[in-house]
């Protein structure tokens, strides 16, 4: 039985790697509902993203990859236009799941929570994954063709 009834998460999927696949299986496999709250096309700009994928596009590949990887599971998806979206607002959220990059953001969120007269929320960090070179996988990385979705270093010819 899951340890909570709703979680939370959130990122910009615009290429979905290992990494992703990882923070997600945490997520679904602590609790029966995951809210994932993807970066608008606007967020991601002003945080200085250049995404591949506009966000209808990362939100259906982000959509087919959980009904593949995690069948019979809870989820919704939710527009982010700011860092947390419906986990500030929505009281039934009991946890953040994080990656350890961005565990810092749970403090943020629960003391934007406490401004609300919210509950905090507990916060769940999953380990990055590494590549194969001990580096951690990004779409980054990816982009430029140091490594492959897996974490395999591209062979230079």
């Amino acid at each position: 039985m899951p340890k909570f009834d709703l979680v939370a998460m959130g990122g910009t999927f615009d290429i979905i790697h290992k990494g992703h696949l990882t923070l997600l299986s945490g997520a679904f496999s602590i609790s029966s509902k995951v809210i994932i709250g993807l970066t608008s096309d606007e967020l991601a700009a002003k945080k200085g993203k250049k995404t591949q994928n506009n966000f209808k596009k990362r939100m259906e590949a982000l959509a087919q990859t959980i009904e593949k990887n995690f069948p019979n599971s809870l989820f919704e998806i939710s527009k982010l236009d700011n860092d947390f979206g419906p986990a500030v607002l929505e009281k039934n959220v009991q946890a953040l799941v994080v990656s350890g990059e961005t565990s810092n953001q749970g403090k943020v969120l629960n003391d934007l929570r406490k401004q609300k007269n919210l509950p905090p929320v507990e916060v769940i960090v999953i380990p990055m994954v590494l590549a194969k070179d001990g580096q951690r996988i990004s779409t980054t990385r990816i982009k430029k063709h140091e490594i492959d979705l897996e974490g395999n270093l591209s062979s230079i010819d």
